[in-house]
């Protein structure tokens, strides 16, 4: 497989996410603990915003409690941690299955989150509730804000990058700036050439992600599941719904 056995697959979070979790968490923890600057202050100025919650939660009632709650022990440094394959739940993650691959193939896993910028699958977690267009008084919206970060912390992974990822994630990341190193865009979508959304969409995501980690770069072409089916154009890969 050459280059593509160390193939960097790039996922969204689950917007739910596991409870619980063990020990506590540090801002410099895992593979991307370079950021732990950024993730203070990240942290500081949801606190700082705790009373309009709504507007950074996107909702009320026990989601926003819990979204509240995890703030502060993030920000206290005494947030319970979960290896991110463990907290990130939900159909992509359903499907790709993450138990039963191997570490070192978990480790190959890129997540992108508003909350902690890049985490590896197996980088411990905090439960959080934060997206990429939520604007922190003082730092903007934070796709902008954490932009040229997690693009230089991506460019230092080493291995062919293929990009999973919704817009909301992709707009925190400048794909387009990785110089040489091969980056594979895969876009999904519908009956009608619409981007497609929902389960099947998401479930078809998880199940390739499982293949290109597994099998390399060389999974997408002719990949088939549920009826869905992939073609390659150069770096360009589109599935479509049957």
């Amino acid at each position: 497989m050459g280059d593509d056995g160390r193939v960097i697959v790039l996922l969204p979070p689950s917007e739910g996410k596991a409870p619980g979790g063990t020990r506590t968490w540090s801002y410099d923890d895992g593979a991307f603990g370079a950021l732990a600057e950024r993730r203070a202050r990240v942290a500081e100025a949801l606190v700082a915003d705790l009373a309009d919650r709504r507007r950074l939660f996107g909702t009320d009632g026990p989601l926003a409690d819990r979204a509240v709650d995890a703030v502060r022990s993030v920000a206290a440094s005494a947030a319970p941690v979960l290896p991110a394959w463990r907290r990130f739940t939900g159909v992509v993650w359903e499907h790709l299955d993450p138990a039963t691959l191997a570490p070192a193939v978990r480790r190959r896993i890129v997540v992108p989150t508003a909350q902690l910028g890049l985490t590896r699958g197996d980088d411990p977690v905090p439960d959080f509730r934060l997206k990429f267009s939520v604007a922190p008084t003082g730092l903007g919206r934070l796709d902008r804000w954490w932009r040229a970060d997690l693009t230089a912390a991506l460019a230092r992974t080493r291995g062919p990058i293929v990009d999973l990822l919704p817009n909301e994630h992709a707009a925190a990341l400048d794909l387009g700036s990785m110089g040489r190193r091969r980056v594979v865009r895969v876009s999904f979508v519908d009956a009608g050439g619409s981007s497609a959304v929902g389960h099947a969409a998401k479930a078809v995501k998880g199940v390739l992600a499982r293949a290109v980690l597994v099998d390399g770069i060389d999974a997408l072409d002719g990949f088939r599941w549920g009826g869905w089916q992939a073609r390659m154009a150069g770096d360009d890969v589109l599935v479509s719904a049957p």
